[in-house]
């Protein structure tokens, strides 16, 4: 199943920062101690100025916290919140590990559920910094949505684009870094006029018949290009 997310009560900007990222292949500059504190601020801020003192444990309360929004994932009958967490320059990039726990778990405890990362950002540390909190948190899986994207994945010709090879290896090894048995969707990170638009779609719905996601969709790509 090919789903879309709009959450239409929050203006967002895109600044095609995966382009920008690829182009750059360049690791990401380091933040001083102010704009990792300013990073936890706005989060803070976008769920309502909770404070984490007054947040229930993570690893114990499994009721979300009232004033969190929740839609179903497009067309499906997956329920996400209505603010989702991401990991772009932040995970394995701007902030520590330590911080990219307190956000992820400032956010979890307030309610959200959906949490997304790619196969591109910070090189794959980004996966990676996610998995081991998941893990350490020891958050039921069954608790949370997670979902990466597939394009970016090395140097390689064969390590990019949206073929039925690079979807499969990509996905495996994103799987690895996450330290999960499956996403809960995989997106497509941008359009690929390299490959037929056919077997991308019976890739994308090979890994779904093999456990390996349960969902995948398209990231910035045209209506005519999904039409």
């Amino acid at each position: 199943m090919q789903v879309s997310f709009v959450c239409s009560e929050h203006s967002i900007k895109s600044r095609s920062a995966e382009d920008r990222l690829n182009r750059q292949n360049a690791g990401s500059p380091s933040l001083g101690t102010r704009g990792k504190f300013r990073a936890v601020a706005m989060v803070a801020r976008s769920l309502g100025q909770l404070s984490v003192q007054n947040a229930p444990s993570s690893s114990e309360s499994s009721v979300k916290q009232p004033g969190m929004k929740y839609r179903n994932l497009g067309k499906s009958g997956l329920r996400v919140s209505c603010l989702g967490l991401g990991t772009w320059v932040t995970f394995g990039g701007q902030i520590t590990d330590e911080m990219a726990e307190q956000l992820m778990t400032l956010a979890y405890d307030n309610g959200i559920n959906l949490f997304d990362t790619a196969e591109v950002y910070a090189a794959g540390k980004a996966e990676v910094v996610l998995g081991n909190i998941i893990k350490k948190k020891g958050w039921r899986r069954s608790s949370l949505v997670i979902t990466t994207k597939i394009f970016w994945g090395g140097k390689a010709e064969t390590e990019r684009g949206l073929s039925r090879k690079h979807i499969i290896e990509g996905l495996k090894a994103s799987l690895e870094r996450l330290q999960l048995e499956y996403v809960d969707v995989v997106f497509a990170n941008r359009p690929d006029p390299n490959t037929p638009m056919e077997e991308t779609v019976r890739a994308m719905t090979h890994v779904i018949n093999q456990g390996m996601a349960m969902y995948w969709g398209t990231s910035r790509w045209s209506s005519m290009e999904i039409m």
